[in-house]
């Protein structure tokens, strides 16, 4: 089965969301910048050069959580994601940890509970503008 890697953008903080994402998650990240990559533009700034150009952090064996930086004139308009990441964890415990740190600074749109479908869920949107649904299906029946 292929595995589903979500790939998130940022403009400029990248390096920052990874290193959240690595408090949370735990694991050890592995990052490349603009200026490992070879060759880069002369035109290029100092400042984009040592941007993220990918980073990557193995949440288990088939799955990897990847992040860049949008190089200057790609940015991105974190306002309108249109996508959530969904994270289906083992207890309800993991749910509610997970959900309080990835909240932390950010906006919650569902607070943490049972729901029809799972004995613990939540949304959020975190304090990089990345909307996340933190589930614990259990023994939950629809």
């Amino acid at each position: 089965m292929p595995a589903l890697n979500p790939y998130l953008l940022f403009n400029g903080n990248a390096e920052e969301a990874i290193t959240f994402y690595q408090s949370v998650f735990g694991g050890e990240a592995s990052i490349v910048r603009f200026r490992d990559m070879g060759e880069t533009s002369p035109d290029m700034p100092e400042d984009v050069r040592n941007r993220v150009a990918n980073a990557q952090l193995p949440l288990s064996e088939t799955n990897i959580l990847m992040v860049s930086d949008c190089p200057p004139g790609s940015e991105i308009d974190n306002s309108k994601p249109g996508f959530t990441v969904q994270i289906e964890v083992e207890s309800a415990a993991e749910a509610e940890r997970l959900f309080n740190e990835l909240a932390a600074g950010g906006t919650v749109t569902m607070p943490f509970g049972p729901v029809q479908w799972a004995e613990a869920f939540a949304m959020l949107i975190d304090k990089f503008s990345v909307p996340w649904m933190v589930n614990y299906t259990g023994n939950a029946q629809m």
